[in-house]
């Protein structure tokens, strides 16, 4: 059963090896059920701590922890918003297992293998999404999709993943969220972070807190996608002034 929802956490995710990259690594952004930053935003690798975590509620407290704040399940569930694509594309799970789509393949922003259904969208709409297959991001997706796998693995909705009782996970993408009137409202609340990781953790953490207070201001996903792809959640005013 799950908890009733109280904190929004923000992940903006780094490689596997990102300890030393110093334009990239993970980091990550706390907000309370006001909208508050709590503790520090904390910025690093999350490798370890994803080993050593066996659990849902033992990865959050861990998160917390990093940002100087303590957690325990009896303390409420989190909803997190993570900066990575958290699938990969029907037709390319497809083809890996020896089934090739049979349609032409054509234009890039189009390719089934390359892109999935929210990204070719986004890409109809003004958006350019990354993709983890021709884009340097394939690390980084992988992390982001063995975290779901270890911590969140049932989806509950199309683009939400779950444990059931502490955690609910999906996509967010900070890079559009800059032209959102809304976001830029938002985050003017919130002090300057020292790097850009930082504050794309804080989208995404005002992106889950708008999840659960204010759903209505995002771009929901449509009835054709596909559970297993999941979808990027942003705000509704990026298509509108770019489409």
């Amino acid at each position: 059963m799950m908890n009733p929802i109280r904190w929004f956490i923000g992940w903006d995710v780094g490689g596997w090896n990102c300890d030393n990259n110093p334009r990239s690594r993970d980091a990550i952004a706390i907000l309370n059920e006001q909208g508050e930053l709590l503790g520090v935003p904390w910025r690093g690798n999350l490798r370890d701590t994803i080993n050593q975590s066996t659990s849902s509620a033992q990865w959050i407290a861990a998160l917390f922890q990093l940002c100087g704040v303590q957690w325990s399940p009896d303390q409420g569930a989190v909803v997190m918003a993570i900066d990575i694509p958290l699938a990969f594309s029907d037709e390319l799970v497809a083809l890996l297992h020896g089934r090739p789509v049979t349609q032409d393949i054509q234009s890039s922003s189009e390719n089934p293998y390359l892109y999935r259904y929210t990204e070719r969208y986004l890409f109809e709409h003004g958006v350019r999404p990354l993709s983890p297959i021709k884009d340097m991001i394939g690390a980084q997706a992988t992390k982001g999709i063995h975290v779901l796998a270890k911590f969140s693995p049932d989806v509950i909705a199309t683009g939400k993943w779950s444990d059931g009782e502490n955690l609910i996970a999906f996509e967010g993408y900070p890079s559009p969220c800059k032209r959102s009137q809304d976001m830029l409202d938002a985050k003017q609340f919130y002090a300057e972070q020292p790097d850009e990781d930082r504050e794309d953790a804080i989208t995404c953490a005002i992106l889950a807190m708008w999840s659960v207070k204010l759903p209505e201001r995002l771009l929901e996903p449509k009835p054709e996608v596909s559970n297993s792809e999941g979808w990027i959640w942003i705000p509704r005013d990026v298509i509108l002034k770019v489409g």
